[in-house]
């Protein structure tokens, strides 16, 4: 299986994930009387995110037909605003519940992009100078 296949099926479980977390987090706002405003940021958010989270997930299932990623800016976009979306979402949901549960999950969801972009780096970063074929592949990319 070819790296590029693996990404695309990961984008789409990690998609596929939001979509269910959007749906549960929602769903007790659809029968409320009236939302503060944490409710209403989750609620606008999601109901930007999860039809865009859709639209990825087809994507994704054709790039794995095709093999190979698409290239377009406006896929691009889609992505890093769905993302967005539903992280603001799931934030402004822990808010209304508990304040401090949305600011914890507002600041773990900004060391966990940090952790993901270090553990992705190292990894593909090792595998870029095996490929090359450096003589110290235990030293860290440059």
């Amino acid at each position: 299986m070819r790296p590029q296949s693996e990404w695309i099926r990961q984008s789409n479980r990690a998609y596929g994930g939001l979509i269910a977390i959007g749906v549960v987090m929602v769903q007790p706002f659809l029968t409320a009387s009236s939302l503060d405003l944490s409710a209403e940021i989750c609620v606008v958010a999601f109901a930007v995110a999860i039809p865009l989270l859709a639209a990825l997930v087809m994507v994704g299932q054709q790039e794995l037909y095709r093999r190979r990623s698409t290239t377009s800016l406006l896929v691009s976009l889609a992505k890093a605003v769905a993302q967005a979306s539903a992280f603001v979402g799931v934030v402004a949901g822990f808010w209304h519940i508990v304040w401090f549960a949305g600011a914890a999950v507002l600041a773990t969801g900004v060391v966990a992009v940090g952790v993901h972009s270090a553990g992705f780096t190292r990894l593909e970063g090792y595998k870029e100078l095996a490929t090359r074929g450096a003589e110290d592949p235990g030293k860290p990319p440059v």
